[in-house]
């Protein structure tokens, strides 16, 4: 196969494999500054 075909498969898989990290890590990341600001600040968690 083309060497550019396998560089744009590359480059797809790893901004798909990245945004999707992103978002899991982002997804624990609030929930645990929401936990924290309840305990903390005893602020609503739907805030």
């Amino acid at each position: 196969m083309n060497i550019f075909l396998w560089l744009l498969i590359f480059i797809g898989g790893a901004a798909g494999a990245l945004s999707t990290l992103y978002i899991i890590i982002s997804l624990f990341v609030m929930i645990f500054y929401k936990l924290y600001r309840k305990v903390k600040y005893h602020a609503s968690i739907y805030d």
